[in-house]
């Protein structure tokens, strides 16, 4: 039996697919320039088939694991990097790289509002973690973002010789606001290292890697970090996460992440790292086909009459689609027809729900072949007004399409049922 689809989604698709070709051209010209960066990585590095294999034990010279470190280090734009299996997402590795770095009394000053939610509690900011940075005398200062991007006249005004990292979260977490690109940050990250030498420029990549021609490293961040189940890991690496940036704070990270003294130099994996390097030279590739779809679905809900962000014709520089719903019903309706489209428990019927690290309830619709892998088509939105999903991924742009129509036969008939909108 397939997958049933009206008329109207189909033809609603057809339409927008043909306001998309613009779009999809820049996103082309992207993907072929970063694909070029990944792939003289790889072979600079002379990476081999040994690279591949398991270790055990304490993992001293392991070569597949130093050699990853190599290749994710050119493939960021950065002078080394820690790429890791036993990080277990993106901000166990974003918390690794500010507890690494910061000592008592230091300062951590985010530019870019609070940051999301899941590092919170870590920071200090929510709740009184045992172990928060907060517990181990590491203050926490923040700056709003204004509507047109980080306030500067406050960030020079808080740029004193306390502030050890300035913080910046380049996607929006479940925030109404576009994501920060290279244009927005480079004057920043000027500014920063003109009135504050002594601080460091710590960077949230998280579903931002390869969305432009260059990371935040080419034009001054000291540290990038990010989940391998977004979208470096092309939707093929199992776990893990990764930190890039200046060889002396990798080093210095590097000793909190294991033990003071060892740093880099131990930690075996007995699985098999052909997924992390194979999942990386698909990445380019694979962030492409999540930002086509992500247009679509701006061009179609647009054309429903929904507000979305970005827009479709929008320069991107994170993988999120968010789209404005007037109501909880069309919200939640909305993220179950993203989960019939899963290739993974398509017979799953999400609902809101308590998820640890997040102060509201959730939603989200994920059937994929790597849990919370954001690369594959996933929608997630917290229940609360404004009524936004947030959603990424699509690992080929035709699934991406399929789900697309299906979330726009949901909303039509949502609407022509008469149900509260």
């Amino acid at each position: 039996m397939g997958i049933s689809i009206s008329d109207a989604a189909r033809e609603m698709i057809w339409t927008a697919e043909r306001e998309c070709a613009g779009a999809f051209s820049r996103i082309d010209s992207i993907e072929a320039i970063t694909q070029m960066r990944v792939l003289h990585a790889f072979q600079s590095a002379s990476v081999a088939a040994r690279h591949f294999a398991p270790t055990t034990g304490y993992g001293y010279d392991d070569i597949g694991r130093d050699t990853l470190d190599v290749v994710f280090a050119e493939a960021m734009q950065a002078d080394s990097a820690l790429v890791r299996p036993q990080f277990v997402n993106g901000t166990h590795a974003l918390f690794t790289a500010l507890a690494g770095l910061t000592e008592p009394g230091d300062v951590i000053l985010s530019i870019t509002g609070k940051p999301y939610d899941t590092l919170e509690e870590a920071i200090g900011i929510r709740g009184d973690a045992p172990q928060s940075l907060k517990r181990y005398g590491v203050q926490y200062r923040e700056i709003p973002l204004l509507d047109n991007g980080i306030d500067q006249e406050a960030l020079e005004a808080q740029l004193t010789e306390k502030i050890r990292v300035v913080y910046v979260q380049r996607s929006r977490g479940y925030a109404w606001r576009a994501s920060l690109g290279q244009r927005d940050l480079e004057e920043v990250f000027s500014l920063v290292r003109h009135l504050a030498p002594q601080a460091w420029i710590v960077v949230d990549n998280c579903y931002c890697e390869f969305c432009e021609v260059n990371e935040p490293t080419a034009y001054g961040a000291d540290i990038i970090a990010g989940s391998l189940i977004k979208n470096p890991g092309g939707g093929l690496a199992p776990t893990g996460g990764y930190i890039a940036g200046k060889s002396e704070l990798i080093a210095r990270i590097a000793q909190r992440l294991t033990v003071p003294g060892m740093g880099a130099e131990v930690g075996s994996y007995a699985g098999n790292y052909r997924l992390f390097y194979q999942g990386l030279f698909m990445a380019p590739h694979v962030v492409a086909q999540c930002l086509k779809s992500a247009v679509l679905f701006a061009t179609v809900f647009h054309r429903l009459g929904y507000e979305t962000l970005p827009a479709a014709n929008d320069l991107r520089s994170d993988i999120i689609q968010s789209v404005r719903f007037s109501s909880k019903e069309e919200l939640i309706r909305f993220c179950q027809s993203i989960q019939r489209a899963a290739p993974v428990d398509s017979n799953v019927v999400p609902e809101p729900w308590d998820m640890p690290g997040y102060a509201d309830q959730v939603i989200m619709a994920a059937g994929a072949f790597v849990q919370g892998a954001t690369t594959e088509l996933s929608a997630d939105a917290p229940i609360h007004e404004p009524y936004i999903a947030y959603l990424q991924g699509a690992l080929t742009y035709a699934h991406g399409r399929i789900a697309a129509m299906l979330s726009c036969d949901a909303l039509l008939n949502h609407k022509s049922s008469g149900l509260p909108a």
